[in-house]
């Protein structure tokens, strides 16, 4: 499928996703970027992750953004081509790996770590 497709159904199961939150976290949810690129960057292949990987929060967890000098602001990137392959090509799974996948990195915007998020349902 085009990246242009898989980008249309990836910010549209984020936005559904959006609108499911708790009314006290949407608005958390709603000013963290999402970015969709087809793959990993080479430099995110060099920090040691691995060429699957099917999303990544970067930047500073809600509530520390002031604890550093220099605080880098938050983003979530969808990883589709990887998305796409992971669902085996299944619109509907990809939609539904494309939510767990986006709400596992807000999770990580939210400062939960990675126990917390599997208490969640969010691995």
């Amino acid at each position: 499928m085009k990246f242009s497709k898989l980008t249309e159904l990836a910010a549209t199961a984020v936005g559904a996703a959006q609108r499911q939150l708790p009314p006290e976290i949407r608005p958390l949810a709603r000013g963290v970027p999402v970015h969709y690129q087809e793959r990993p960057a080479p430099d995110v292949l060099a920090e040691g992750f691995e060429p699957d990987i099917l999303g990544l929060f970067t930047g500073s967890p809600h509530g520390e953004e002031l604890a550093t000098d220099h605080p880098a602001p938050a983003q979530i990137i969808l990883y589709l081509t990887s998305l796409w392959d992971f669902a085996e090509e299944d619109v509907e799974i990809f939609r539904d790996e494309v939510r767990l996948t986006y709400l596992h990195e807000l999770g990580h915007y939210l400062g939960w770590n990675e126990d917390e998020l599997t208490a969640r349902g969010l691995d």
